[in-house]
C-alpha cells in the first residue's frame, strides 16, 4: 500500500537525510530524492516546497533522534559518578557515530547557505549537552549555576579532545553502528570513567 500523509513525509526525510549524507547538498537534487523514496516529485514538493526546506527539515530530524537517543543523565541511574559517566559514554558513541560526523560535515560546509541550521545543529550537538551536565551537576552535586557551568565545560573539552577533531578530519576510523537502545557492551568506558573521575576530584577538593 502507498505511503500517504505524515507516514509519506516521514519516509521522504529518512530517505532525503541518506541522500545529503551520501552525495552531500549541491548533488542532491529533488528528483534523486523522489526516486530513492518510490515518489513523485509532485508528492515530494507537496511536504517540501524546496531543496532547502527539505534540508532544514533533515536537519530538525536530526537533532530530534539526537536528544531522544543521548536522554538526560539522570536516565542512567541514581548513583551520579556512574550516571555521568554513561550519560557521557552514550553521547561520545552517538557522536562519533559515521552519520553523525558525515551530518557535522555537510552542515559546516553548508554554513553560508544555511547559518540558522549549522547554528541549531551547533546547539543540540554541544549547548544542549553542555546545558544537560550542567543541570546535573547543579543538582546532584549542590553546585552554583557558575562553578556547574565551568566544570561542564572542561569535562566535554576533555572528552571531545583530541576525539572529535580527529574523527571530522578522517584520522579515525567511524564507527558503522552502536545500540539503538543504549550504551553497546563493547563500548571502551575507561577514558570516559577517568574523565568524569579527574572531574568530581576537582569538585570535592
Amino acid at each position: 500500500m502507498a505511503r500517504r500523509g505524515e507516514a509519506l513525509r516521514e519516509h521522504i526525510l529518512w530517505t532525503a537525510k541518506d541522500a545529503f549524507l551520501e552525495l552531500g547538498f549541491e548533488r542532491t537534487s529533488m528528483d534523486e530524492v523522489s526516486a530513492r523514496a518510490s515518489t513523485s516529485k509532485r508528492s515530494l514538493y507537496a511536504h517540501f516546497e524546496s531543496k532547502e526546506r527539505l534540508f532544514l527539515a533533515v536537519i530538525d530530524l536530526v537533532r530530534g533522534l539526537f536528544l531522544g537517543r543521548l536522554k538526560t543523565p539522570a536516565d542512567y541511574g541514581d548513583d551520579p559518578v556512574e550516571a555521568l559517566t554513561l550519560f557521557c559514554a552514550r553521547y561520545l558513541e552517538i557522536l562519533l557515530y559515521e552519520p553523525s560526523i558525515q551530518t557535522m560535515r555537510v552542515s559546516m560546509a553548508e554554513i553560508d547557505r544555511f547559518p540558522d541550521g549549522a547554528a541549531q545543529y551547533f546547539d543540540v550537538m554541544f549547548e544542549q549537552v553542555q546545558l544537560l551536565v550542567q543541570t546535573f551537576l547543579q543538582i546532584r552535586f549542590s553546585l552554583q549555576t557558575e562553578p556547574s557551568e565551568r566544570a561542564a565545560q572542561q569535562l566535554l573539552a576533555d572528552l571531545l579532545h583530541p576525539r572529535l577533531p580527529r574523527a571530522l578530519f578522517g584520522i579515525d576510523t567511524l564507527a558503522k553502528n552502536f545500540g539503538e537502545e543504549g550504551l553497546s557492551n563493547d563500548f571502551d568506558l575507561k577514558p570516559v570513567r577517568d574523565a568524569v573521575g579527574r572531574l568530581i576530584s576537582s569538585l570535592r577538593a
